[in-house]
């Protein structure tokens, strides 16, 4: 009786450690949240100094691999230079402002743009403390998707060099369609080698089950007052006439993206590039579309040199069981990622 009174006791006792331990870690996580964040009723804006995690990361390593006596020397060398930059900014408190900054936004773009209202509401709010020596860095990505939405997310940039502020725009993987068209508002365009870039053209596909229907003797009416009310439709019979008005329409939005293109990136030789083709970042540095060839993360780090770098991004808030949702519909993708990847490597074997 007494040895089962003991391990019960044990069992509370591991329990409580366990619920400890939890309470600190979100107590942590909690505080470490609001030093970073500027909270509305929608969520909050989240600032990261970059040049703090370069540098953490630079001294990491320079510990691991230097002796002893080196880093001891490293570290009364690193105060010494704090301490004269300090007293430099008591003499002149201007140095301290002197360095431009950069404001880091990330764009991840869909077919919809969804990504829009974030960029909206991190633009409206660096374009409150930027000047005119700082600059607005984009890593932006997008296989580009609706001509409207990525009109208005190319509008919210537009506001960026509005206001005289510097735009760059940087390419990891892809800015084709109306992910270039945003991409090309910028000042400079940076891209990796063999990022997508291009594709200027508009496409549209649509279903027609009009034969599926009249076989299986259901009618579909649809009333229009209008002559273009309605061109091609899904369950309708499409005529020459409706597909040529069509046609003439997707037509008429190429005209607009390539004037779009054009009194955005001048010297571009539009009649080249405006044919619906992607390119590599190699090729498109060749034909005008880009200006550099560069990561973001290598063109991060060297301005980190001459500026203060700051990333900006708005978290939106979510109830628990948003965020239980998910969690677990985390955990199910990095399952599903788990057996596709056995299963490729069974057939790479």
């Amino acid at each position: 009786m007494l040895d089962l009174v003991v391990e019960y006791g044990m069992f509370l006792a591991k329990i409580a450690t366990v619920v400890i331990a939890l309470l600190f870690v979100i107590s942590g996580i909690a505080t470490m949240a609001a030093r970073n964040r500027h909270q509305n009723d929608d969520g909050y804006l989240k600032v990261r100094h970059l040049n703090q995690e370069i540098d953490n990361l630079r001294d990491g390593l320079r510990h691991e691999i230097m002796t002893e006596a080196e880093s001891k020397a490293e570290l009364k060398r690193k105060k010494k230079d704090e301490k004269t930059k300090r007293r430099a900014e008591k003499k002149m408190p201007a140095a301290k402002s002197a360095r431009s900054r950069l404001f880091v936004l990330d764009f991840d773009g869909d077919v919809q743009a969804s990504g829009v209202d974030n960029l909206r509401r991190e633009i409206s709010a660096v374009l409150q403390v930027a000047e005119a020596n700082d600059e607005v860095v984009i890593r932006l990505e997008s296989p580009g998707g609706l001509v409207h939405s990525y009109g208005l997310a190319a509008s919210q940039l537009r506001r960026v060099t509005s206001q005289g502020v510097h735009l760059t725009v940087c390419v990891d993987q892809v800015a084709a369609s109306g992910g270039y068209m945003m991409a090309c508002i910028a000042e400079k365009i940076i891209a990796a080698p063999f990022a997508v870039v291009g594709s200027i053209g508009v496409v549209a596909q649509i279903p027609n089950f009009h034969r599926l229907l009249k076989k299986n003797d259901i009618d579909v009416e649809l009333l229009t007052a209008g002559e273009y009310k309605r061109t091609l439709t899904m369950f309708g019979q499409n005529t020459d006439s409706d597909r040529a008005k069509f046609q003439e329409e997707l037509e008429d939005t190429h005209v607009l993206f390539k004037d779009f293109v054009r009194d955005n990136r001048r010297g571009l030789e539009i009649s080249k590039v405006a044919t619906g083709e992607h390119w590599y970042g190699i090729r498109a540095l060749e034909l005008g579309l880009i200006d550099e060839l560069a990561t973001s993360d290598e063109y991060l780090q060297r301005r980190s040199k001459d500026a203060e770098v700051f990333e900006i991004s708005w978290q939106v808030k979510r109830n628990l069981a948003e965020r239980l949702g998910l969690g677990a519909e985390g955990a199910m993708i990095r399952v599903l990622e788990h057996l596709f990847h056995r299963g490729s490597n069974r057939l790479l074997k």
